[in-house]
């Protein structure tokens, strides 16, 4: 499906960018010879791309480049995603009114240097609310030394094992200045260069190959690294000449919050290619069902998606890849003011609710939470492709292999999705600048579940309830003597499965609001992903007494009436997804098959 709003040249460039031969590997490289590989496709699709400025300024635009490149390969989108949103954006960002590091950005922007990030550390979990990595200011050379104090302060993962492949870094490190912690600021760092060599300072350790997300990982340490005063992203912050330290941002939390505003640019593309990365399993799954005949006993030479299992699985896929794509509709739009993505972060560096776990709610709590449902969604979906496939979906190609270890990898990374489901939770028990849903009476007798007022209200109660669940046992557990960790501690499962539930209220409002306003087959494709919803949150759902006992029957009866609709259609709607035409055919490695 075309990005909103793309031009045709635009569209034209980007394909371009990523070109049809990118969709296949060579047999037999080495893990290095990949990572070479993989390096050499970005920089030819950063010089054909727009440039870097124009994209990042573009959010549809970069969410269609990366959603190409995904589902062309997850590991060029991986390292593209790092290039972009997490070592360019924050000097675009935090540099602009700066002088420098104009080499760097120079460097990064015509691909001569490749950018990677720097955050998280070994050693601690929940490292990037207070990076133990230290920049401190040299009052003698007018610079800053960066330096990692110990082993668990290593930073893991980085893209940077490869050693004849320039790198750009973006460091988060903690600015310690006149005996005090000032807050955890960016500092753009040449990590490896023109021939791969790192500079004296930096020790880097390639860690172990992996099949997962086929990345040149590596563990970073700064030892006495010193760079420029230009190397600083002070965002407005300032030093004075007499030692004096100023952060127009407020104090170390609130610099914390500004300094992770680089975010949204990163939920946004991935919530995009979750649902890329599902269009694509979607439509391998229909490729391989459709005109497939089975020998089961039962009825031997049946269609395979005859057998509900099967075509539930290809129906469920696609409506799942169509509601994901009406959400990535809805968070990559441009934006701007204070409803806009980045507003928490743009116009209010405090304006987020308080985190407990990691400072992404801080940010943007709802794009958050955005981005752990999409994921999650895309890794179920995934999964099931894969499995729905076969054996020729495991062994005949590794698209399904590949696109399941994306999303896996994306339920960790860009922020990790059970620490954004505990602030989520814990905004939602305090009320922390949040609203419970109003979710109406239950119509007498049971609602129309295809009703898409119906999947919203239901999302709704479920969340409400589960809600004022939670606020009790954590305050019943306050009263009675316990203290915050304790409390918290004791109803993490509560809280992930409350968070979750206004996940997915999000979630079936755009599919409702879709479902009015698109073409009349998106009501009941949307009803199937609804009814999936149902079917999987039928324990929180019947918990909360949502749902009665024996809903369930009337859900599965509901989705094989949907599916012996849609049937007939799934050749359609699998063609409206408009996967790239070097994906869109059957799992099969035999020519003529």
């Amino acid at each position: 499906m075309r990005g909103p709003g793309l031009s045709g040249k635009t569209h034209a460039l980007l394909d371009e960018a990523v070109p049809g031969e990118f969709f296949a590997q060579p047999d037999g490289l080495a893990p290095r010879e990949r990572q070479e590989l993989t390096y050499r496709r970005l920089r030819a699709a950063g010089r054909a791309a727009p440039p870097a400025a124009e994209l990042l300024n573009d959010p549809p635009a970069l969410c269609a480049l990366l959603e190409r490149a995904a589902i062309a390969d997850p590991a060029l989108f991986h390292v593209m995603l790092l290039h972009y949103t997490l070592a360019l954006g924050p000097i675009l960002r935090f540099g602009a009114e700066q002088e420098g590091p104009r080499r760097e950005r120079e460097s990064l922007e015509s691909m001569a240097s490749f950018g990677t990030l720097l955050m998280t550390e070994v050693g601690r979990s929940n490292s990037h609310l207070s990076p133990r990595t230290l920049a401190r200011f040299d009052a003698a050379t007018g610079g800053f030394v960066l330096e990692t104090p110990d082993a668990r302060a290593v930073k893991f993962p980085t893209s940077t094992a490869h050693p004849a492949v320039p790198k750009t870094a973006a460091v988060y490190a903690t600015l310690v200045h006149g005996g005090a912690e000032r807050g955890v600021f960016v500092f753009v760092v040449p990590l490896r260069g023109p021939d791969g060599t790192p500079p004296e300072g930096v020790t880097i350790v390639p860690a172990p190959d992996t099949t997962g997300l086929q990345v040149d990982y590596a563990a970073v340490r700064l030892d006495g690294l010193r760079v420029p005063y230009e190397a600083w992203l002070r965002d407005g912050a300032r030093l004075g000449p007499g030692g004096s330290f100023h952060d127009p941002a407020g104090g170390p939390a609130q610099r914390l919050t500004r300094s992770m505003g680089i975010a949204p640019a990163v939920w946004r593309a991935v919530v995009s290619v979750s649902a890329a990365i599902t269009r694509a399993s979607a439509h391998l799954l229909w490729a391989h069902s459709a005109d497939r005949s089975t020998l089961g006993r039962l009825a031997p030479r049946r269609p395979l998606t005859d057998y509900r299992n099967q075509r539930e699985a290809v129906l469920g896929a696609l409506a799942t890849a169509y509601a994901l794509t009406a959400v990535a509709g809805r968070v990559k739009r441009a934006r701007t003011g204070a409803d806009g993505p980045d507003a928490a972060a743009d116009a209010d560096p405090g304006g987020g609710p308080e985190t407990a776990w990691a400072p992404w709610s801080a940010v943007d709590r709802d794009l958050a939470l955005l981005k752990a449902a999409a994921t999650e969604l895309a890794q179920e979906t995934v999964s099931m492709c894969r499995v729905h496939a076969g054996a020729p979906g495991f062994t005949a190609t590794d698209r399904l292999n590949g696109y399941r270890g994306l999303a896996h990898a994306y339920m960790n990374a860009g922020g990790d999705n059970e620490l954004i489901l505990f602030d989520t939770a814990r905004a939602m028990a305090d009320l922390d600048r949040y609203v419970p849903p109003r979710a109406g009476p239950a119509p007498r007798g049971g609602g129309d579940l295809l009703d898409p007022g119906e999947w919203v209200r239901l999302a709704g109660e479920c969340e409400a309830r589960m809600r004022e669940r939670l606020a009790a046992r954590v305050a019943a557990e306050l009263a009675a003597g316990a203290d915050a960790f304790a409390a918290w501690n004791a109803n993490l499962a509560l809280a992930a499965r409350t968070a979750r539930a206004c996940g997915d209220r999000m979630v079936l409002e755009v599919c409702a609001r879709a479902a009015g306003s698109g073409p009349a087959v998106l009501r009941p494709l949307l009803g199937l992903h609804a009814l999936g919803w149902m079917d999987r949150r039928a324990g929180t759902l019947l918990d909360a007494g949502v749902l009665e006992p024996g809903s369930l029957q009337r859900v599965w009866d509901l989705r094989g009436r949907l599916g012996e609709e849609l049937a007939p259609r799934a050749a359609e709607l699998a063609a409206a997804l408009e996967v790239p035409a070097e994906v869109a055919a059957p799992v099969s490695f035999v020519p003529g098959l």
